[in-house]
């Protein structure tokens, strides 16, 4: 399968454009996509912690504190400090990242209806993604990590804007399946566009396997 244009980028995506969807999944997306995306916060997400105290009364008192659990979370951190302090990018954490990365793709393609293919945890189905991997001595300085985060902050704040109008655009598209089954061509495109601009930003600061910085840019 072809790779979009700006084939040098480090992380590239595309997605195979259906046809013809069905009605009945697309109508119960949000219930049947439940328990793949269980799976996929399990692995990635962040997580909480409760502590029981006691106060000066001798009542209970219950603290929540936000963690930042999870493997995916962990391995950015760890891998930042690879590069800083050895220059090295394990081969496995790459792989591992990368194969998380597209599972997780194939999870927001689904939920996004771009696809009624289920979601697979190993398969690639509709929804292409490559990443290169890095020659970490020649192509990435080690100190950049520390920075990289910050410096993709306009990024984050673009993207926000367009997972809003991309949310807003696929429940436009869930309507337009359910009377014609087919998903616009126009919206398909802009979040596809969406989802890739995303991934660049995601390749630059979290995966850190390149230190181009991301363009501007749906395509």
């Amino acid at each position: 399968m072809p790779m979009p244009d700006n084939p040098d980028y480090a992380a590239r995506l595309q997605i195979d454009y259906p046809e013809n969807l069905d009605k009945l999944t697309t109508f119960f997306r949000i219930i049947w996509i439940i328990p793949i995306a269980i799976i996929l916060g399990l692995i990635s997400q962040a997580g909480q912690t409760v502590t029981n105290t006691l106060n000066q009364n001798g009542e209970i008192v219950k603290t929540t504190q936000q963690t930042a659990g999870g493997i995916a979370a962990g391995l950015v951190v760890a891998t930042a400090l690879m590069i800083i302090f050895r220059q090295r990018y394990p081969r496995w954490w790459f792989d591992f990242s990368r194969e998380l990365t597209r599972f997780g793709a194939r999870v927001s393609a689904y939920l996004f209806l771009l696809t009624d293919q289920y979601p697979s945890t190993e398969a690639e189905q509709s929804v292409h993604l490559e990443i290169d991997y890095p020659d970490v001595k020649s192509d990435l300085n080690r100190w950049l990590p520390i920075v990289k985060c910050l410096l993709a902050i306009p990024h984050y704040i673009v993207l926000a804007f367009l997972f809003v109008a991309a949310i807003l655009v696929a429940i436009g598209a869930w309507f337009a399946i359910l009377i014609t089954g087919r998903y616009p061509r126009s919206f398909f495109d802009f979040i596809v566009g969406v989802f890739r601009w995303s991934l660049r930003v995601d390749a630059y600061a979290f995966l850190l396997v390149t230190d181009r910085y991301p363009p501007f840019s749906l395509q």
